[in-house]
């Protein structure tokens, strides 16, 4: 057969030769006034992207040349002011070698979701003239990789006039629709240079703590979105106790890897693309890129499809975990701007927060420590900052967590999201969170949630009864709602029982009571039918403490169907270790003497137990340096 005449995959090495050049060659086919898009993140050409700046910087060649840029990892010395007139960078996703050039106003930044940039290229509403991309050796078939990055650069490829391709044999080869062919490059340039690497964060403390709250909500079999830094990192380290989780996400680093071989990630359960870990970059460290490198566990796909929120709700369980700048007490996120100052930029927060919201039991969670300047300014506030962007709205935000909790808002009116995103943050900013919230009128003028209490996540579990689990937890200020459900469903006798009254109210400042509590002097521990924040209340117990005789005063009350099954007895056991602990020295209670559940509740307290009758009331009394004889028999043996 006339070799004219062959499939192009047996004739690419032809075409191949023919195209290869020197850097030089190929730039001077960029002419001034050009746009140029850049490949991103650690796959930038940093070879022909020095060479450029060469050419039309050094030599001063070319002037007002566009430079499109997603994420720039590397320097960006064609951002730099001696250059404003040879170059002018546009980015897509200010990475952290523009931010400065960006914030001085010698670099552009276009506000684009992550997942219509390809879009934005084929149909030529950003036109290109050149592509500068970063890809493998070709295979034997003439195909080469795009690598660590291909997010939107196959559209830019298939977009551009012309495409100039850096061959550097340290590009991992990795697999999904990653591949461009010879055919479609234009000019070849065979540079090797070891790629641009960004070793994994180290988690703080608060990170820790953060990805513990987030770690709960994570349910075994999930699919996660995480990114890097120092939450995505702690979120990762926190998982070895979970099992069969996936991947889909926009990026990924190298904490990923232990998750891999522990058989923690395992992509088992995954319902879109199953088996396989769906990405549309990495950033990371030679490790990874070794990792990756004709991996068939790892698909990388155009950012279009990736993070198209269509295809990410198609993941049963989706949980997607995205960081933010600062967060207001309504749920506006804020994630790319401080102020006017733009620090990053939309990518693909949205998108996957989205994406989780609609997906079978998904999870949009929105992290952030509660303070920033080493704990001078909240992040959580009553207001964006003047010029702030909105990245995430209040009505996509569902998980909002710190350091000190986590505040679900889905669903919730504006005076219940206050209240809950006032909890978790930090405990010194909180007057005056409250102060500018009742000035908005948003929450009650006599609202209160103390100052100082940090909510003890500690102490949440599950706890059978019977036949039946119950999720015990502490009570929040946020619950004031769900309490006062709970009162109204209780029936005449109960209530009777519980208030020695009949009340046919339960207003908002008796519930207010019963939630806002310090977890010290003031202690709230409810029962509910599972562990998400809207689950009805079954059960309830309190103490509170009187400073001069160091003894509490505890109530209980259980829903009516609920009864006889334990669970006061629980509960009372479980505020007698709480109280233990914190050096009370004992209980009271006073109960009418009809409420012969209760009495028998105190009689099994493991305490010697004083009582004294008055008109139909019954006082309750023990002190834990006084246990009952068959608990010390008990302890004995």
């Amino acid at each position: 057969m006339e070799s004219e005449k062959m499939p192009i995959v047996s004739n690419w090495s032809k075409y191949y030769e023919e195209k290869r050049m020197s850097a030089r060659d190929a730039l001077l086919k960029i002419r001034s006034g050009s746009r140029v898009f850049l490949s991103p993140g650690c796959g930038e050409p940093q070879y022909l992207l020095d060479e450029l700046v060469k050419l039309g910087g050094t030599e001063r060649r070319l002037n007002d040349v566009e430079i499109v840029h997603m994420l720039t990892v590397g320097s960006a010395p064609h951002a730099q002011k001696a250059y404003d007139r040879n170059f002018r960078h546009n980015s897509l996703f200010v990475g952290p070698g523009v931010r400065s050039a960006v914030s001085e106003g010698i670099a552009d930044y276009t506000p684009i979701f992550l997942s219509q940039i390809p879009s934005l290229f084929r149909s030529g509403r950003m036109p290109l003239d050149v592509a500068i991309i970063q890809v493998t050796p070709p295979d034997n078939y003439g195909f080469c990789s795009l690598g660590v990055s291909v997010e939107a650069v196959k559209a830019a490829v298939e977009s551009a006039d012309f495409v100039i391709a850096q061959v550097n044999r340290y590009m991992p080869r990795t697999l999904g629709n990653s591949f461009v062919h010879v055919e479609d490059i234009d000019a070849i340039v065979e540079h090797d240079e070891p790629l641009l690497e960004v070793p994994p964060v180290e988690p703080d403390d608060v990170a820790l703590t953060i990805a513990k709250h987030i770690n709960r909500l994570i349910e075994n079999g999930s699919t996660l979105q995480v990114g890097i830094g120092t939450i995505p990192n702690a979120v990762l380290y926190g998982l070895q106790n979970k099992r069969d989780l996936g991947i889909h996400t926009e990026l990924f680093s190298d904490s990923l890897i232990d998750l891999i071989e522990s058989g923690v990630v395992n992509n088992s359960k995954k319902t879109f693309h199953p088996g396989k870990v769906l990405a549309t970059f990495c950033i990371g460290t030679r490790r990874l890129y070794d990792y990756v490198d004709n991996n068939p566990m790892f698909e990388f796909h155009p950012v279009d499809y990736n993070s198209s929120p269509i295809n990410i709700a198609k993941n049963e369980k989706m949980v997607a975990i995205n960081t933010a700048l600062q967060v207001d007490v309504t749920g506006q996120v804020c994630a790319d701007s401080l102020g006017y100052r733009i620090y990053s930029g939309i990518g693909g927060q949205a998108d996957f927060i989205r994406g989780a919201a609609l997906a079978p039991n998904g999870k949009p969670i929105i992290a952030l420590p509660s303070t920033a300047e080493n704990g001078t300014i909240s992040r959580i506030v009553p207001h964006l900052s003047e010029g702030a962007g909105v990245v995430t709205t209040r009505g996509d935000v569902h998980y909002v967590v710190t350091e000190y909790g986590v505040a679900y808002l889905h669903g919730k009116s504006l005076r219940e999201r206050a209240i809950a995103m006032i909890q978790i943050a930090h405990p010194k900013f909180r007057e005056q969170l409250l102060s500018a919230t009742k000035a908005q009128k948003y929450i009650f003028e006599d609202q209160i949630i103390p100052e100082g209490a940090i909510y003890p996540v500690e102490l949440e579990h599950t706890q059978v009864f019977g036949d039946m689990e119950i999720f015990i937890r502490p009570v929040k200020a946020s619950d004031e709602r769900l309490f006062q459900e709970y009162l109204y469903r209780l029936s005449e006798r109960s209530i009777y029982l519980r208030f020695f009254q009949i009340r046919k109210a339960f207003p908002h400042d008796l519930a207010q009571e019963l939630v806002a509590v310090d977890y010290q002097q003031n202690m709230g521990i409810v029962g509910t039918l599972d562990s998400s924040d809207t689950s009805p209340i079954v059960a309830a117990a309190h103490w509170m403490l009187d400073y001069n005789e160091n003894m509490a005063e505890v109530a209980f009350s259980v829903a009516d169907e609920y009864q006889r099954r334990g669970i006061g007895t629980y509960l009372l056991r479980l505020l007698i270790r709480l109280a233990r602990e914190r050096g009370i020295r004992g209980f009271r209670a006073t109960v009418i003497a009809s409420n012969t559940g209760m009495i028998r509740v105190f009689q099994k307290s493991g305490y010697v137990l004083h009582t004294d009758y008055d008109s139909g009331l019954v006082s309750l009394m023990f002190r834990f340096d006084e246990p009952s004889e068959a608990k010390q028999s008990v302890n004995k043996s």
